[in-house]
């Protein structure tokens, strides 16, 4: 059985930024964690990894490999808060105030016309939503053709009185970024790295700039699990980091009380009203969230702070899982030892991984199709070929699309890591396995680990011919894309 002192050095391992305890010590039932780890594999929730704070001890931590707690996590929306944190940081230094017209840091892009509800959009109405657009205006904000997203964004059509209508806006959130670059002359992420970012122990952090250099604000910021349990602990002691006011109390109170009603719906949690770029929750919480499931979820009445990140559709069933196994388990004092559920918690923890393909490692089919280049005739994917190898432990599969060629290799029933631009442009880092889970059919699943994506790839031999097709399991649009066939070429 491990012992407590040897549950401590594996907690330890995961970050030495908060001590560790047995959730018993901080009144958390191991056996209430362990049920919503059941949970999320009972319903397939797409957890990444996790970590739980009590009293400002990490009590649970796990990350689903090939996730790993040194590696970081593009964070989509949640990067929103961050840019708040800096305004509320600039505010501070008397910089600006929330009150200060938006066109007062940028009069050379104004639109010929002003109109009255332009003029009258302050620096909190980015903040809280409340720009007075009728619809979000991102989409045309980032493609504008000169790449003066700040013009873009001035030239839309104010609809309604600013701080009178909620519409979630991530371009509002680009020009807090910009706003900060103006008055700094320093992105957001350079503004924040010795405010925030290095007191609390956060490098290598990344973050996504528009065409003329500015960190984008409302997504693109990359950084580990455990930084943003930091930077929710941070909020959760009223800006007090290791015995340092890093940021105002009275900003904490205030980003992340409501300024905005959202919606009615009590079983919501994105209807609960809206901060400073921060959720209100029910149960009296609130949050950062990105897509696909990236949370920093701050309980006051429980002193506690969720970390998460996932590859998650429906993120209303992830919160769900909280509220039913993890919030309500959470008691005002210590609770008796329970070593066998401690044990039992860790094991799990230490275990947790996603699952190569389930199949067979080869097939009649196999060497009739390894080596053949199957192209593809022009189609919304810009797939063009296709080819696949095999090893003794594994293979290769080839795909050329409007990137280039790519070869990814993959391992038989266990992970291979790599690195890849397929679908993305870019070089990242991919773990991918295949298995035969037909006679006629290969399934390849690819692992992008520093993302929420984690593709699965059918491909379907007949003949000369090939389907392939392509499921998501998370895209803002379609999961499922159309298939494709493509022919042997040689």
């Amino acid at each position: 059985m491990i012992t407590f002192a040897e549950i401590h050095i594996k907690l330890m391992h995961h970050d030495q930024r908060l001590p560790s305890s047995t959730p018993e010590a901080q009144g958390i039932p191991s056996s209430a964690i362990l049920a919503f780890l059941d949970a999320v594999a009972r319903e397939g929730v797409g957890l990444h990894s996790m970590m739980l704070v009590r009293h400002g001890h990490v009590v649970a931590a796990g990350w689903w490999a090939p996730y790993a707690p040194e590696l970081p996590h593009m964070l989509f929306s949640l990067s929103k808060s961050f840019t708040s944190t800096a305004i509320g940081l600039a505010v501070s230094e008397g910089l600006l105030t929330v009150d200060d017209p938006v066109l007062r840091f940028f009069p050379e892009d104004a639109p010929p016309v002003v109109s009255e509800h332009l003029a009258a959009m302050r620096v909190r109405h980015l903040l809280s939503m409340s720009t007075g657009h009728a619809v979000d205006a991102t989409s045309a904000t980032t493609t504008a053709p000169d790449g003066n997203w700040v013009k873009a964004f001035l030239a839309q059509p104010v609809v309604y009185e600013p701080g009178t209508h909620f519409v979630y806006n991530s371009a509002a959130t680009y020009m807090l970024s910009a706003i900060i670059q103006r008055l700094t002359g320093e992105t957001v992420l350079a503004y924040l790295g010795p405010r925030l970012l290095a007191p609390l122990g956060i490098e290598g952090a990344t973050w996504q700039s528009c065409p003329r250099g500015i960190n984008v604000g409302g997504w693109g910021l990359s950084i580990r699990t455990a930084d943003i349990a930091c930077f929710g602990q941070l909020y959760l002691q009223q800006g007090v980091w290791q015995g340092r006011q890093l940021l105002p109390a009275a900003w904490v109170t205030e980003a992340t009380a409501q300024h905005i009603s959202n919606g009615a719906d009590p079983h919501s949690d994105w209807a609960q009203g809206y901060g400073y770029q921060f959720w209100r929750c029910r149960h009296h919480a609130y949050r950062g969230d990105g897509a696909f499931g990236q949370f920093c979820l701050v309980m006051p009445e429980q002193d506690a702070v969720l970390a998460m990140t996932a590859g998650e559709q429906d993120m209303q069933r992830m919160l769900n899982l909280v509220w039913t196994h993890l919030l309500p388990a959470m008691q005002p004092a210590p609770l008796a030892d329970e070593p066998r559920a401690v044990t039992a918690l860790h094991t799990r923890l230490d275990g947790l991984a996603l699952s190569p393909v389930v199949g067979e490692a080869t097939s009649p089919r196999a060497a009739e199709i390894a080596a053949r280049r199957y192209a593809f005739r022009a189609n919304q994917q810009q797939l063009s070929v296709i080819m696949l190898t095999f090893g003794d432990a594994g293979g290769a599969v080839t795909l050329a699309d409007r990137f280039g060629e790519h070869r990814i290799a993959f391992g038989l029933g266990e992970w291979r890591i790599g690195a890849t631009a397929f679908d993305f442009g870019a070089l990242i880092p991919v773990a991918a396995s295949g298995a035969w889970t037909t006679p006629d059919t290969f399934t390849l699943q690819l692992v992008f680990y520093t993302t929420p994506f984690t593709p699965r790839i059918s491909l379907h031999f007949d003949g000369d011919r090939l389907m392939y097709q392509f499921v998501a399991n998370a895209a803002f649009g379609r999961r499922t894309r159309p298939r494709l066939a493509g022919r042997v070429t040689r």
